[in-house]
């Protein structure tokens, strides 16, 4: 699990056989060990091998599918982050590090002390104005919504120490939305085509 603020800018350093990564890093290696999990671009991956300046991860058929791995390659910057543990401070939000789906990015906007940001995706269902969304690791915040858009507001440090700087029109990114979305709708559909959760199920259990 993981929060969304990104502690380091690294870069890949090979991709063998879209099999084998390797990422160029350094703070990111200060306390690793083989099995952990460190988000690249904000998908969760196991560290296999590590060096002085380097950690190495393999990447799953379905992981290179599903985000924009299929986009990298050497010299390209990459968000990191290591997984939280009990003491750290929840700057972000729950971020699981399971890429829901990929968007592009449509526009960026410079105003006078933040940019605009667009992207465009096919499923906006779980993302709503003012909620938490992540884009390539990041923790960010909805602006606006529609059906096939939405608008992040971006501070000028989250801008610069992150890969959004570097991010071009048109290039794909991660997107993972909250799951607390994804568990209310769980709660609120059909079970087993037998029961779900209603206000008279609300009010038998004591909850309202």
């Amino acid at each position: 699990m993981f929060t969304g603020i990104i502690e380091e800018i690294g870069e890949i350093k090979s991709f063998q056989r879209n099999t084998v990564l390797e990422v160029s890093c350094l703070k990111i290696l200060e306390d690793i060990k083989l099995g952990d999990s460190i988000a690249i671009n904000g998908v969760c991956q196991t560290v296999v091998e590590f060096g002085q300046n380097f950690f190495k991860v393999e990447v799953s058929p379905e992981t290179f599918a599903v985000t924009n791995f299929s986009t990298l390659h050497a010299g390209v910057p990459v968000n990191l982050e290591r997984a939280l543990t009990p003491t750290t401070r929840m700057g972000g939000h729950i971020v699981q590090g399971h890429v829901d789906q990929t968007g592009k990015l449509l526009k960026v906007e410079k105003l006078d002390n933040f940019y605009n940001l667009y992207f465009e995706t096919t499923d906006t269902k779980y993302l709503v104005k003012k909620g938490s969304i992540t884009v390539n690791g990041i923790s960010l915040t909805v602006a606006d919504v529609n059906e096939t858009c939405f608008k992040i507001a971006v501070i000028p440090h989250t801008f610069e120490n992150t890969t959004l700087k570097a991010t071009k029109i048109g290039e794909i990114v991660n997107i993972e939305t909250d799951i607390l979305g994804r568990y209310i709708e769980k709660f609120l559909s059909p079970q087993d085509n037998k029961s779900k959760i209603s206000m008279e199920f609300l009010r038998e259990n004591g909850f309202i």
